[in-house]
């Protein structure tokens, strides 16, 4: 059985990797040079309460999600509270380069981005989608971090969290802009990505899978990629300007049109036949989509029944 630590303060973070007492107690800045990790430590899962953003070099083996990765110089990894991770090898101190930033949410409290840190899909990534920087990023967001610590080290007053928060953003507006440059790098990988989504809706559409399984969810195409469901639907509309969402249900659509026209089946065999489990929801979504309820779409296009014949 797996050994979960769970941590609920900045003040445990640092009792657990043996640092100082922490500068404040909602925040904390941690320079990996400082951390040692010993081998008992090596796979016991570490779940916080707090959004964690960490700069990681080759030396620190992280796993967290479910994905292991040993990092190259200068990856950005994020995880939101209660995601559990673990080392993957010991860590001596001075071996490692980078830092690792702690944030309590009851930090952001009051302040815009107490709504606003949910947008941020990135922290529900997995480590194989962590961010890859240049050295120029990496310096730009080092200066960022060094304002942060010089903030909270400071003797705290009115301004203090509002300059912190405000440097935050700043933070992770950067780093969503160096995920543009990243899945624009990666372009025809995820072209091949957005492919291969397609096509299993396609399939999932031809073997009449959606009456028996209903309409398949971000989370079922995310899997058949591997690839975390946030971290697939921003590499889908990122390539197609579509979100992932739109591209299942345009699908769903232009198969009930199709349906609708090319068949004897009435509304209601055709809602169940699409994996609606109740035909005014198929007639509502219909509707939404087309402006029309799937009875006078038949009506405007002249529909006439199939004729079979014997």
């Amino acid at each position: 059985m797996d050994t979960i630590i769970k941590v609920n303060s900045i003040e445990q973070i640092h009792e657990m990797l043996n640092l100082d007492k922490p500068e404040h107690h909602l925040i904390t800045v941690i320079n990996v040079s400082d951390l040692e990790i010993p081998q008992e430590m090596v796979g016991v899962k570490i779940v916080t309460h707090m959004y964690c953003i960490a700069l990681k070099d080759e030396h620190c083996g992280l796993e967290y999600g479910r994905s292991s990765y040993d990092f190259s110089n200068g990856v950005l990894l994020f995880t939101a509270p209660h995601q559990a991770f673990s080392a993957t090898k010991p860590l001596t101190k001075n071996e490692g380069e980078g830092w690792l930033l702690f944030i309590h949410p009851d930090f952001f409290k009051k302040s815009f981005l107490e709504k606003k840190i949910s947008q941020y899909n990135f922290f529900e990534y997995q480590a194989n989608e962590a961010l890859h920087l240049s050295k120029s990023e990496i310096n730009s967001l080092n200066f960022v971090i060094s304002n942060i610590r010089e903030e909270y080290i400071q003797k705290v007053d009115c301004q203090s969290q509002s300059i912190i928060i405000s440097n935050l953003e700043l933070l992770l507006n950067y780093s969503l802009r160096f995920y543009e440059r990243q899945f624009i790098g990666r372009s025809i990988d995820n072209q091949d990505i957005v492919a291969r989504f397609e096509i299993i809706l396609k399939t999932f559409l031809d073997e009449k899978l959606l009456s028996k399984n209903g309409i398949p969810d971000i989370y079922y195409f995310a899997e058949k990629v591997n690839l975390s469901p946030n971290y697939f639907s921003d590499l889908v509309l990122r390539v197609t300007g579509i979100p992932a969402k739109t591209h299942i249900n345009n699908l769903v659509l232009r198969k009930a049109k199709e349906m609708l026209l090319g068949s004897n089946k009435s509304v209601s065999e055709i809602a169940y036949s699409l994996g609606f489990n109740y035909p005014h929801y198929f007639s509502r979504f219909f509707k939404l989509k087309t402006d029309i309820t799937p009875s006078n779409y038949r009506k405007i296009n002249n529909y006439i029944p199939v004729m079979h014949v014997i």
